[in-house]
């Protein structure tokens, strides 16, 4: 019975080791299949001979059609770890790094790829390439940070692009020398073109902003840079631009509630606060400069309305309604001239405006007076000199300028003596005065169809003076030396 059971045990256990050693072998087999199965495309033959590694680089160009540069390098590097004389993964892998701009390690590969084939042109001549972007990406950063951007973006669209079409850092310098060059619409289609490749891109996120914000579209604007900032919170420029816009549409707000409250003062310091803000912000400031200048001229600050209007048509020379506020400063300076060109212009822009049509014929009348003689002035009183001011003026001028108490400059005397009469004659009349003011001609009005002479003949009138207490030596003879003639009476 023990013999029995000897036999019984020793048969288990045979049983129990060879079961142990069938699945060692399968378990053996098995890994060597993976090894095959997995490492086979990524290995060569000797002497450069591909086998199945032309898989391998059928997928590698695969990758590289839908822009998958990082699944790509990952199977050229695998490819190379298995088979470091795998020349051809070397220069695949060589080129998607010049492609990329990763300049130094696509000249390590290319330098390897030349160890194992020396002499072949091809890697040769993209290893020209690869210095010729290099240099030139260089030059365009310092001539971007020297401001001539017009080279600068030759240097990056005609060599560094063209060389490496992939290169993330030219596609960004090219998009900021777009912004600097005010090419808002190209900057937002290259950013598009970035961030359909990478959506998370922060800088890509930014530079859209920009230029969305440069053109005045401020939601697209705060959108992007809101975007950006659920990436990355603390991300200084998308911060700085976030909050700079804010601050902006607030101060504009502000402004323009003030207008709307009637407090055109506080207005004022608002548009001059926002226009503070970014003064390279044409399409926003435009608006803003408009703004002022309405106010301006409304508190008839003709000089400073005047600058506002100008700025608002240096950024755009079509805008009309700054055309027309110009027109009504230029009125509030006394610049007749430039009023009626800035008006008449803007009338023939805008034909059917009855507003601009008054407002031209307004500068016309001012100009109109303000090329005939001013009695006003002639006389030194105000416009709104009462009738015994006008008087008073009248004699004291009329004494000082008498032919007779100016022996030495008679004939000077005569034309000031004329002048101050004539001046009389329309501004010592209620009917004429009124006339006169309301713009109308009427210099030869009472002075007869040959003019107006104090001193009679050429059918002028004769003017005779008499002043109570007399003048010394008399008017019955004139003027001590005088010639006589002249009397006055009051």
């Amino acid at each position: 019975m023990l013999k029995s059971l000897s036999l019984s045990s020793s048969w288990a256990l045979n049983s129990m080791a060879w079961r142990g050693l069938v699945y060692t072998v399968f378990i053996l087999n098995f890994v060597l299949v993976c090894q095959l199965l997995l490492l086979q495309p990524l290995v060569s033959a000797l002497d450069g001979k591909l086998g199945n590694a032309a898989d391998l680089f059928e997928r590698v160009s695969q990758s590289i059609k839908v822009k998958r540069y990082s699944e790509a390098l990952n199977d050229l590097n695998t490819a190379i770890e298995a088979d470091p004389a795998l020349s051809e993964a070397h220069l695949r892998r060589a080129s998607i790094l010049r492609q990329l701009c990763r300049y130094e390690e696509s000249e390590k590969s290319y330098k390897k790829f030349l160890e194992l084939k020396p002499g072949n042109s091809v890697a040769e001549k993209e290893l020209s390439q690869l210095h010729q972007a290099q240099s030139a990406l260089e030059t365009a950063f310092s001539l971007f940070d020297s401001g001539d951007y017009t080279k600068a973006l030759e240097y990056v669209d005609k060599v560094v692009l063209v060389f490496s079409p992939a290169c993330s850092k030219a596609k960004l310098l090219k998009v900021k020398l777009l912004l600097a060059a005010k090419d808002y619409s190209s900057s937002i289609s290259e950013t598009g073109f970035i961030l359909k490749e990478d959506e998370s891109n922060l800088e890509a996120l930014l530079l859209r902003g920009r230029a969305y914000y440069y053109l005045a579209d401020h939601d697209v604007a705060q959108r992007h840079y809101q975007k950006g900032l659920r990436l990355d919170p603390e991300h200084s420029e998308l911060k700085k631009a976030y909050f700079g816009l804010k601050n902006l549409l607030k101060k504009t707000k502000s402004a323009e509630d003030n207008v709307n409250k009637g407090k055109l003062r506080l207005a004022v310091e608002d548009y001059k606060g926002a226009l503070a803000l970014d003064p390279n912000h044409l399409a926003h400031n435009v608006h803003l400069h408009l703004g002022l200048c309405n106010i301006l001229v409304k508190l008839g600050r003709g000089k400073d309305a005047l600058s506002s209007c100008s700025e608002a048509l240096n950024i755009d020379g079509e805008l009309l309604e700054a055309l027309v506020q110009r027109g009504e400063a230029k009125l509030l300076i006394e610049d007749w001239e430039g009023a009626v060109e800035d008006l008449k212009s803007a009338a023939e822009k805008s034909p059917q405006d009855m507003n601009i049509r008054e407002a031209l014929m307004r500068a016309e009348k001012a100009l109109k007076m303000s090329k005939r003689k001013d009695w006003y002035k002639i006389l030194g009183v105000s416009k709104t000199a009462s009738v015994a001011e006008i008087k008073r003026a009248y004699k004291k001028l009329a004494l000082q300028w008498h032919p007779d108490k100016n022996v030495d400059n008679r004939e000077e005397a005569e034309a000031q003596f004329r002048e101050i009469a004539a001046a009389y004659e329309v501004l010592g009349d209620e009917e004429k005065r009124t006339r006169y003011d309301r713009g109308e001609d009427i210099e030869d009005i009472g002075m007869g169809g040959g003019g107006f002479n104090p001193f009679g003949g050429g059918g002028g009138q004769h003017f005779t003076f008499t002043f109570d207490g007399g003048f010394p030596g008399g008017f019955g003879g004139g003027f001590p030396g005088g010639g006589g003639g002249f009397g006055f009476n009051f």
